[in-house]
C-alpha cells in the first residue's frame, strides 16, 4: 500500500530543520513555534513510518532515512519555487517588468526618478522586489536587477551603469552650529560617521582612507561611529550631528534640495571594477522591455554623470 506523502508545509519543516539540526532556528524560519515543528516531524515520521531524527536531551541527528528525505525535500521545493517564478512570469504580459533592486538604490537614486520613466514608457509597467541579496533569475520572480559589484554573474549579462565616489557631507546647521571647518583636518573636532561594509571582500571607503586623500596622514579613526547601511549615516547627518561619508551618486536629491553639503572636493573611488550594474539574463539581451529599461537608465546616468 502506498503511503501518503507530506505536503508542502510539512516539507518546508522537515527540510528546514534538517538543514539547521535544530529545532528553535527551523521553528524560526517557517514561522512555527519550536514544539510545532517537532510535532510536525512526528507526524511525517509517523505518516511515513520511518524515524528520520535521532533525539537526545541536547542534540537531534539525521537518521540515513532522515538525510534521504531531507536532501529529496529541499530538492522538491526548489523546483517547486522555481516553477512557481516561471508561472509568473508567464502570467505577466507584454507591457510588464519586474525589477530586482537594493533598497538604498531605490530610495536614493531610483524612485526620485520614477515619474520620468513613467514619462518616457508610459505603456511598460515597472514593480519592484526590494533586496539586497543576489536573485536566482531562473527561481526568482524577477526579470532584471541592479546590483554592486563587480557584475561577474554566471549565465547573465551586467550592463555597467556607473561606479561610485564617496565623499564628506554634513548640514547646513552642523556648518552654522561650528566648530567650522576650512580644512579637512578642522573635521577632527566633529562627530564623523561611515558605512563600514566589505561588498565582495572589499573595504568600502572610511575616514583614514579619505583622509589619506586629503593629504591628512595617520589619521585616528578609533573615534569615529560605523554603521552597517548608508541611510543611517545619511540619517545620522541630517538630524545635524554629524559628518559623514557616503555615495555622492546617492544624496543627488539632498544636495539639489540644500539638505546636504558636500565638503570639499576630495572623493575616494572603491576598487575600480566595482560599479552599479542592470543584470539580466542572457537570454534577455534582446527583450525588448529590458532593453528599454537598459537605454533609459543610460540616458540618466547621461544627464547626471557620475561624480557631477
Amino acid at each position: 500500500m502506498n503511503r501518503p506523502l507530506p505536503g508542502t508545509r510539512a516539507l518546508r519543516t522537515l527540510e528546514a530543520a534538517g538543514r539547521h539540526l535544530n529545532f528553535t532556528r527551523a521553528a524560526n524560519e517557517v514561522g512555527l513555534t519550536p514544539a510545532a515543528v517537532s510535532y510536525q516531524i512526528k507526524e511525517i515520521e509517523d505518516q511515513l513510518g520511518l524515524v528520520l531524527f535521532t533525539r537526545t536531551s541536547r542534540t537531534i541527528r539525521l537518521t540515513a532515512a532522515g538525510a534521504v528525505l531531507v536532501e529529496a525535500a529541499g530538492e522538491a521545493l526548489d523546483t517547486l519555487r522555481r516553477a512557481a517564478a516561471r508561472a509568473r512570469k508567464l502570467g505577466r504580459d507584454a507591457h510588464h517588468l519586474r525589477l530586482s533592486v537594493g533598497a538604498r538604490f531605490a530610495t536614493n537614486w531610483l524612485l526620485p526618478r520614477l515619474p520620468q520613466w513613467r514619462a518616457a514608457h508610459p505603456g511598460l509597467d515597472l514593480t519592484f522586489d526590494i533586496s539586497d541579496d543576489v536573485r536566482d533569475f531562473a527561481g526568482d520572480d524577477v526579470d532584471v536587477a541592479i546590483r554592486y559589484g563587480a557584475g561577474r554573474y554566471a549565465g547573465a549579462v551586467s550592463h555597467r551603469l556607473f561606479d561610485t565616489v564617496v565623499v564628506p557631507v554634513c548640514s547646513p546647521a552642523l556648518l552654522a552650529r561650528g566648530p567650522a571647518i576650512a580644512r579637512p583636518e578642522d573635521l577632527a573636532a566633529h562627530t564623523l560617521c561611515y558605512v563600514d561594509c566589505r561588498p565582495g571582500g572589499i573595504v568600502w571607503p572610511d575616514w583614514p582612507m579619505w583622509m589619506a586623500a586629503a593629504g591628512v596622514p595617520d589619521f585616528d579613526g578609533r573615534r569615529c561611529v560605523a554603521f552597517a547601511e548608508s541611510s543611517h549615516v545619511v540619517q545620522a547627518v541630517l538630524e545635524g550631528g554629524a559628518a559623514g561619508l557616503v555615495e555622492l551618486e546617492l544624496v543627488d536629491r539632498e544636495l539639489e534640495q540644500g539638505r546636504l553639503v558636500r565638503l570639499f572636493d576630495v572623493g575616494v573611488k572603491v576598487a575600480p571594477d566595482y560599479a552599479y550594474h542592470l543584470v539580466y539574463p542572457a537570454g534577455s539581451r534582446d527583450d525588448p522591455r529590458v532593453q528599454a529599461l537598459q537605454d533609459w537608465l543610460d540616458g540618466e546616468v547621461r544627464r547626471r554623470p557620475s561624480g557631477a
